[in-house]
């Protein structure tokens, strides 16, 4: 599935509903000062920053609206969980999920792997079942299926991609067999950009009669995401990554599956009755969400995902592609420079080494110039394995980022050559 359209300059692309300039107000954060410096924040890949409109409903619910949901009459929980619900909603319409009982809120992206590696794992895989990821996820998207793979004597095998970053689709088919449980991929790399074709990979995958999870951690906030159309089986992302709070996240699932996997946790609110000989379950979406649920994240996140809508979601995406299109360019031009991930369909992500300069020594120099990037693995330490590094930088670009903060990456890695070189 193509998340945004092909890259463009900025004066064609489709407008915001607001200015650059009004955007950027919104976000207090952006105002911010590193070393003295305007702070250039391009690490947007590993948290999106918050905007006013999504800081001020958190406050607002402390101040105001504070109590448990689902659990009382009272004037306040009965507010509370009236808009914990439409938050529901909120994400629902955002997916084009079919029904709202369909999504269920965690901790995030890992929470909700997790969930389901636990609950459909403990339902569906067996000795010597297996199990398909691909050789581009996050550590998040490996480890839960190799704890799966160690409790049931199941196995793990991984669709391995090109030097450009892009799946091996005949080697996936090939992969397909009477064994196969699950297929866990990512919508979007995290650290090569590329965006994976999930609805193929779905296409193929059912007429196996394998669902598919995917993980939309680094796709949610570049572009119109729509489980129907994609036709996935489990859909998951966090909140901080779509300009939402901390410690939300959302696991869409089909009603039939859920209603199938046993809960992996137990508690509160996830119950139908409980005697000491027996527990029956609540009905979807509450057999899922055990405990006193993170109502400040789920409603946060739910004002996160207006914000966006309000200012258009695919001129959000041509927005970030045509940044994306100056920085590759940019770092093109610079001597001994790598990009690694050049697949056609990217998002707005870039990840890069310098000849032989190491990542943390470019990531520290660029810091002093107030430049926000991300050096290291990126969580995703076979994907360094498979290109033979320990490493390297990205800079991820969000729709608030200017022309001008392109320039300065640019002009930054170029000064650090010189200074290292």
């Amino acid at each position: 599935m193509c998340l945004v359209r092909h890259t463009m300059q900025l004066n064609d692309i489709m407008k915001l509903s607001k200015s650059i300039e009004e955007i950027r107000s919104d976000f207090p954060i952006l105002s911010t000062k590193a070393y003295g410096k305007p702070l250039v924040y391009l690490d947007n890949g590993a948290t999106t920053q918050k905007p006013e409109q999504v800081i001020r409903v958190i406050n607002e619910l402390y101040r105001t609206t504070n109590a448990n949901v689902h659990r009382g009459v009272h004037y306040l929980s009965d507010r509370v969980s009236e808009r914990y619900e439409a938050a529901r909603e909120t994400v629902r319409a955002f997916i084009n999920a079919q029904k709202k009982e369909e999504i269920i809120f965690t901790a995030g992206t890992t929470a909700s792997i997790n969930a389901v590696a636990f609950s459909f794992g403990e339902r569906f895989v067996g000795k010597d079942d297996e199990i398909i990821i691909s050789g581009m996820e996050h550590h998040a998207n490996i480890v839960p299926w190799q704890m799966l793979c160690q409790r049931k004597s199941a196995r793990l095998k991984v669709i391995p991609f090109s030097d450009d970053g892009i799946l091996d689709l005949e080697s996936f088919r090939g992969m397909l067999t009477g064994r196969t449980r699950i297929v866990a991929v990512a919508h979007a790399s995290n650290v090569l950009g590329t965006v994976n074709p999930v609805r193929e990979i779905v296409r193929e995958a059912h007429s196996h009669g394998i669902p598919v999870l995917v993980d939309g951690a680094q796709a949610i906030q570049h572009g119109i995401v729509d489980v129907t159309d994609i036709g996935c089986d489990f859909y998951v992302f966090s909140g901080h990554k779509v300009y939402g709070p901390n410690g939300i996240g959302v696991l869409y699932g089909k009603e039939e599956l859920l209603n199938e996997m046993p809960p992996y946790q137990g508690g509160g609110d996830m119950v139908a009755s409980v005697t000491f000989e027996k527990t029956t379950y609540n009905d979807l979406p509450f057999r899922f969400e055990a405990g006193t649920t993170n109502f400040t994240g789920a409603i946060g996140m739910a004002a996160a995902l207006d914000y966006l809508s309000a200012l258009g979601r695919q001129a959000v995406a041509e927005r970030e592609q045509a940044l994306l299109a100056r920085a590759t360019a940019g770092l093109s031009s610079v001597g001994g420079l790598r990009i690694y991930g050049t697949a056609p369909d990217k998002v707005s992500v870039i990840s890069f080494l310098i000849g032989g300069l190491h990542p943390y020594d470019t990531g520290m120099i660029l810091d002093k110039m107030g430049i926000a990037v991300r050096t290291g693995t990126h969580c995703a330490q076979p994907l360094m394995e498979r290109y033979g590094i320990t490493g390297n930088i990205r800079a991820s670009i969000a729709f608030y980022n200017t022309d001008e903060e392109i320039d300065a990456l640019v002009s930054g890695v170029r000064k650090t050559v010189e200074m290292l070189a």
